[in-house]
C-alpha cells in the first residue's frame, strides 16, 4: 500500500487574517474557514481542549491545499530545537492520504513513528491521527471511510 496523494500543509499562525491576505496575494484561494473543537480534534491531533479556527487556501490549479490554523486553546507556543508541540508556530504537518490507516501506522512504527495519541475518527467520514516522524516532523494520515 501507499499512499493516494498529498492532501494538504498545515501552517500555524498567529494572525489568520492576515496570513490568508498574503496567500490571497501569492494566489491562492479561499475555500473557507471553520471553528475546529471537540473529541475529535483532541484525538486526532494529541492535545487536551482544542480550540482553533483554520482556513483552508487552496492553488490555482486546484490540486494543491496550505490549512492555515489558528490555535485559540492552547495558545500556540514559540518553536524549540526538541520535538514541538502540534500547535507550535510554522510549519506544523503535513497530512497524506491513505487507503488503509492501521496497514500504514504498522508499515510507519519500523520506523520509529508513532501516534501523539489515538486514531481520531471524525463524522464517521475519516480516521485520522497525527505522528512524530524524523527530526520531529509531524506527519498526519487520513483514511475515508465514509
Amino acid at each position: 500500500m501507499t499512499i493516494q496523494r498529498m492532501d494538504n500543509v498545515a501552517i500555524v499562525v498567529d494572525d489568520l487574517d492576515a496570513a490568508i491576505a498574503l496567500f490571497a496575494e501569492l494566489g491562492m484561494e479561499l475555500e473557507g474557514r471553520a471553528h475546529n473543537e471537540g473529541l475529535f480534534a483532541d484525538q486526532a491531533v494529541g492535545l487536551d481542549g482544542i480550540r482553533s479556527e483554520i482556513a483552508m487556501m487552496r492553488t490555482p490549479d486546484g490540486h494543491g491545499r496550505l490549512e492555515l490554523s489558528k490555535y485559540l486553546h492552547p495558545e500556540a507556543s514559540a518553536p524549540s530545537p526538541a520535538a514541538p508541540p502540534p500547535n507550535t508556530l510554522g510549519l506544523h504537518r503535513i497530512m497524506f492520504a491513505v487507503d488503509d490507516l492501521d496497514d500504514t501506522l504498522a508499515r510507519l512504527r519500523p520506523h520509529g513513528v508513532e501516534p501523539l495519541r489515538e486514531v481520531g475518527n471524525y463524522q464517521d467520514a475519516y480516521r485520522l491521527c497525527y505522528l512524530r516522524g524524523p527530526d520531529g516532523i509531524i506527519l498526519a494520515l487520513a483514511e475515508q471511510i465514509g
